[in-house]
């Protein structure tokens, strides 16, 4: 019955929000009394893991949130994104935009944190989504959630592949050929799908799935009417007379990526000390590039601009802070009926099964914990710590299995996701645009790479 009161939970939360227009907020609350109630956690174990749910995420990603934020709001008073967006359509031009930046995601920054990868990764996609057309924005938005999901299961050293690797005992290089083609094509080939989708017409309503705030609206059509004009709009960050490189003005984002991405390699190599463990921490890297933002928005568009783009900032961090401790509230509750040990009872495979049915089940169970759990990485690594003792009993590669549970873990992130809720507020979405881009992107993308796992199955 957890699973049954789990799926009617997240059924409950999805209905409130879109048919009777309740807020995400007090949706995810209700839903998360609801499923603690029924599913036996109890009075008070429900109020402690609706709490602590809400702690842990934002002990977790509040800073992260609060700093990236920032950065992206004092770098825009600078015209550092707009530049890039136009830089980057003169280099690679606008129609294969959202593929370089699916497969920038995916290929270049897996070693990077999700939370991390959306914040700073969530300003340049909406800058440049007018470059696009009409359907510029939900093209970008499944190109950025495409390919930071795809990266972080396939390619090393993102969390999920090292998770599942190290539970299977997968050599990491093994583990790395097949990751960064599977990696890759899944990124690519799941944003075209999305682009065609949105490009056959009536699926994408602006007016229902976009919900940007007054602010991000105000700002964004400057910037659009600056890259329609095609001319270098004198902002705050240019009467100042103080037009720094745009290579400078990126260096808030590129170096927190950096110091983050040499951490992980410091310790995946072994050679990691107390002081590169503090220097690559997430939560200081990003107070390091908002230093480094504060101090080029002072120096290019002045006091005043800096303070009023720490004012956006500070406005849009508190919407975002309080939906994605909520989603976490859900999670936790969810974490609390015990269901990866029913699952875990549930799914028992046979000695000898087929290869094709083993991958189908490996990647099943993933999907299923996704969806009920609503973590990536936690749905990967219960999935692998429940195959774990049988794989010897499988007739197919650990390497296949393990990829197989990659491919699965992405099925479908929703609204039991503290990450749903993150991408919703950044990118400017509805709900309902969220589950049109995100949602779907990511099914996408563990359908699209299903086939891939099986030829991989050939060779391995």
């Amino acid at each position: 019955m957890v699973a049954v009161h789990t799926a009617i939970a997240i059924v409950l939360v999805i209905a409130l929000i879109l048919k009777v227009r309740v807020d995400p907020v007090i949706s995810l609350v209700l839903g998360s009394l609801y499923l603690g109630l029924a599913g036996g956690v109890g009075f008070a174990g429900t109020i402690e893991a609706i709490t602590l749910g809400f702690g842990g995420i934002m002990a977790e990603v509040g800073l992260l949130i609060g700093f990236g934020v920032l950065i992206g709001a004092l770098l825009h008073s600078t015209g550092a994104f707009r530049r890039l967006v136009e830089m980057l359509v003169r280099g690679v031009g606008a129609q294969r935009l959202p593929y370089a930046m699916t497969s920038l995601l995916a290929m270049v920054m897996p070693s990077i944190y999700v939370d991390v990868q959306v914040v700073l990764a969530a300003p340049v996609a909406r800058s440049a989504s007018p470059v696009i057309g009409r359907v510029g924005l939900p093209v970008m938005a499944s190109a950025l959630g495409g390919g930071i999901f795809a990266g972080y299961v396939f390619v090393i050293p993102g969390l999920a592949a090292i998770s599942i690797a190290g539970l299977l005992e997968i050599k990491l290089g093994d583990w790395l050929l097949y990751g960064l083609v599977i990696g890759f094509v899944t990124a690519v080939v799941s944003t075209l799908l999305m682009r065609m989708l949105y490009a056959a017409g009536g699926f994408w309503d602006p007016e229902t799935d976009e919900e940007v705030d007054e602010i991000m609206a105000e700002q964004e059509a400057a910037d659009a009417a600056a890259l329609a004009a095609g001319t270098q709009v004198a902002d705050d960050g240019e009467t100042h007379g103080r037009r720094l490189p745009l290579g400078v003005l990126m260096l808030p984002i590129l170096v927190p990526l950096l110091l983050i991405a040499f951490g992980a390699f410091a310790e995946l190599g072994g050679w990691s000390t107390t002081f590169i463990a503090f220097l690559g921490d997430a939560n200081l890297a990003l107070f390091v590039g908002l230093l480094g933002a504060y101090t080029l928005s002072r120096a290019t568009a002045g006091g005043e601009a800096t303070h009023e783009a720490m004012e956006a900032g500070f406005h849009t961090t508190g919407e975002i802070l309080l939906i994605t401790g909520v989603g976490g509230s859900l999670g936790a509750v969810i974490e609390a009926t015990g269901l990866d040990s029913v699952l875990g009872d549930l799914f028992q495979a046979d000695e000898g099964a087929p290869v094709i049915l083993s991958i189908l089940l490996a990647w099943f169970i993933a999907a299923v914990l996704h969806l009920a759990i609503g973590s990536v990485s936690v749905a990967a690594i219960t999935a692998a710590g429940i195959i774990a003792p049988i794989l010897d009993s499988l007739t197919v590669s650990p390497i296949v299995i393990g990829l197989a549970i990659a491919s699965g873990a992405m099925f479908a992130l929703q609204v039991n996701s503290n990450f749903f809720w993150m991408f919703k507020s950044l990118l400017g979405l509805s709900t309902k645009g969220t589950l049109k881009t995100l949602t779907l992107v990511t099914s996408v993308t563990s359908v699209v790479s299903l086939p891939l796992v099986m030829l991989a199955a050939l060779i391995a």
